[in-house]
């Protein structure tokens, strides 16, 4: 495996339950952030990294910070929850201004796009994310495969708004329920996670995207941290009720072994499958904090490699809000001996 990586928020802007804007990373210091990447690269021995946000000004400058520390980036703009024209006019600026960086560093991939058949009005029934994926003709869209068509057009459109101001390499992270025309682009880019549903697939259906000729990158899989997440896979951050305060739905009991056990299989089986690359996600989510109580401690339905406190800071590194976990010693391992 060429690149080895990982995802890296600096604040995606969503709905929200209720309609209420909400950001995954809603503090973006500066410092921290070059201190986050710093430790991506050298402790958790990554060289690629995959940048995700919503705001084109925190995503140049974290991108620019990785850069200059000879990480390659992936860099994934996400606006969610507006229509084609928005998302593809958002979409053509953002990549104009990476092209600002890009001549200056060898190392950098624009992602024009994640998993919009989602989180994108027009290609399904509702305004929000949530509204989709709850509608009654979900199910019955995604296995017709009616919702390709419209994607397809936008993806063609959107490939060529972001060459005509983009010079460098291209790609789009796709969901398990797209069918996309690879052709266009430079790398197929999958956000592809394990489930009890897909279990004696995975490996088989990975190989499959071979048949393009264009390296395969896994740009999204992951494990939260409780017994049972290994089968939830994708979904495994829906055991949180959207309360205030926000807790769990249910008893669960905190299992940071499972989640490293299942990073490590999964990145032996991608490697195995001959993926050029694969982003693990994610390195943070400082919104998911633990808690000592496990009705409340939402960084079990978090898939971060590191637990974010609300307060306080951590022992391996005393200048963070956070601690790694079990599973940032496991790929950290893994990258080190591969």
């Amino acid at each position: 495996m060429k690149r080895k990586g990982v995802n890296y928020d600096v604040g995606i802007e969503t709905g929200g339950f209720n309609l209420r804007p909400t950001w995954s990373r809603p503090k973006f210091d500066i410092e921290v952030v070059s201190r986050e990447i710093a430790i991506i690269k050298n402790d958790l021995n990554c060289n690629a990294i995959r940048i995700s946000g919503t705001d084109p000004d925190r995503l140049m400058a974290a991108t620019e910070i990785a850069l200059g520390q000879d990480l390659e980036v992936w860099l994934s703009p996400h606006l969610h929850d507006k229509d084609a024209e928005e998302t593809l006019s958002y979409t053509i600026a953002c990549a104009e201004k990476a092209e600002r960086l890009r001549p200056r560093f060898s190392k950098l991939v624009f992602v024009l796009g994640c998993e919009l058949t989602l989180f994108m009005q027009g290609l399904l029934p509702g305004n929000t994310i949530f509204e989709r994926v709850g509608s009654p003709s979900f199910m019955d869209i995604v296995k017709s495969g009616g919702h390709n068509k419209l994607l397809r057009a936008f993806l063609s459109k959107a490939v060529r708004g972001v060459r005509n101001v983009y010079q460098g390499e291209v790609t789009y992270a796709s969901a398990p329920l797209e069918a996309v025309d690879w052709s266009m682009f430079d790398y197929v880019g999958l956000d592809y996670y394990r489930a009890s549903h897909n279990k004696p697939s995975y490996a088989n259906k990975l190989k499959s995207f071979h048949k393009w000729n264009k390296p395969v990158i896994v740009t999204e899989f992951g494990c939260c941290a409780y017994q049972g997440a290994d089968q939830a896979g994708g979904r495994g951050w829906m055991i949180v009720e959207h309360t205030t305060p926000k807790r769990l739905n249910g008893e669960y009991v905190r299992d940071e072994a499972l989640q490293a056990r299942e990073l490590t299989e999964q990145l032996t089986i991608l490697d195995d499958a001959g993926v050029e690359g694969a982003f693990v996600f994610t390195f943070i989510a400082p919104v998911w904090v633990h808690d000592k109580s496990p009705l409340y401690d939402l960084d079990m339905a978090s898939y971060a490699l590191v637990k974010s406190y609300a307060d306080g800071r951590g022992e391996r590194y005393p200048d963070m809000t956070w601690e790694p976990k079990q599973s940032f010693e496991a790929v950290a391992r893994y990258y080190a001996q591969h």
